[in-house]
């Protein structure tokens, strides 16, 4: 008998038309889930919708903008009633080329911060607001394992995502707890979604589709398997489902062990032999 984690569940999923967050849409929608997708792109979001079928419902949404984000909410709440998961992921990566912090373009930074903070933030406060009067909720947040080492992106991005599991722990018990509502991130390793690509493409120009994937899924450390969209998706469907109840102000690292670990360059003993 197949068990629908997610029966009757409401979720908005921001940067929902493509990547983690379409992967993540269909995952919900597999468990029972109606998924709103908002997404700023309005090409790709309607197209997302109808390949999900009936159950996955379009929102033009910049979570830049917090009126767009707060009417992504009210739509939700008018089109079903209620909004029991709300999943801000989405993001952007800053320059291809990250700069030195001597040359660090605070426009640049101040665009990145906008969305990945600024944004999640607003997705936090409007799903809040939702969620308080029922008395329960879960919202979930994409951070990065840039945010748990240096290196692994540019210092405005890193900074940003650094950020995001500081919130989460800020108002999972501090508010959210005493109204019965979770709030928990994710942190994936490398994956190679569209924007990721993108993004590596314009570093390596010349390089194929496949290359660009193999380059990015050599990143990770797990030998025998690579980072994917549905890790995460099924990471997110086990934060918002009821197995994950008294889980919360935790951040969940989906990246095959990349940020436990580092080698020591040590010199070799024969060098003293």
């Amino acid at each position: 008998m197949e068990v629908f984690r997610l029966e009757g569940k409401v979720a908005l999923i921001t940067g929902g038309a493509s990547g983690i967050g379409k992967t993540t849409a269909r995952e919900f929608i597999k468990h029972g889930a109606r998924v709103i997708i908002a997404d700023k792109d309005s090409r790709t979001g309607p197209q997302a919708a109808t390949e999900l079928g009936p159950a996955a419902l379009f929102v033009q949404c910049d979570v830049a903008a917090e009126a767009q984000v707060e009417d992504a909410v009210k739509i939700a709440m008018a089109n079903y009633g209620k909004l029991d998961i709300m999943y801000n992921n989405a993001g952007v990566t800053g320059p291809s080329y990250p700069p030195s912090i001597a040359d660090l373009d605070l426009d640049d930074f101040d665009e990145v911060m906008q969305v990945n903070v600024r944004g999640t933030v607003a997705g936090i406060k409007h799903a809040a607001r939702a969620m308080i009067p029922a008395g329960s909720g879960c919202i979930l947040c994409t951070s990065s394992i840039g945010g748990i080492i240096g290196g692994a992106g540019s210092h405005s991005y890193s900074a940003s995502k650094s950020t995001v599991p500081g919130i989460v722990k800020s108002v999972a018990c501090s508010e959210l707890c005493k109204n019965g509502i979770r709030i928990n991130c994710i942190s994936p390793g490398p994956i190679p979604t569209p924007l990721t690509l993108a993004q590596i493409g314009l570093i390596y120009p010349g390089a194929s589709q496949e290359k660009l994937v193999e380059i990015v899924n050599g990143l990770g450390q797990l030998k025998g398997a690579k980072c994917e969209e549905a890790d995460v998706a099924g990471a997110a469907l086990y934060l918002a489902s009821d197995e994950a109840k008294y889980v919360t102000g935790h951040n969940l690292v989906v990246d095959g062990g990349f940020t436990c670990f580092k080698n020591l360059p040590f010199p070799s003993p024969h060098e003293f032999l």
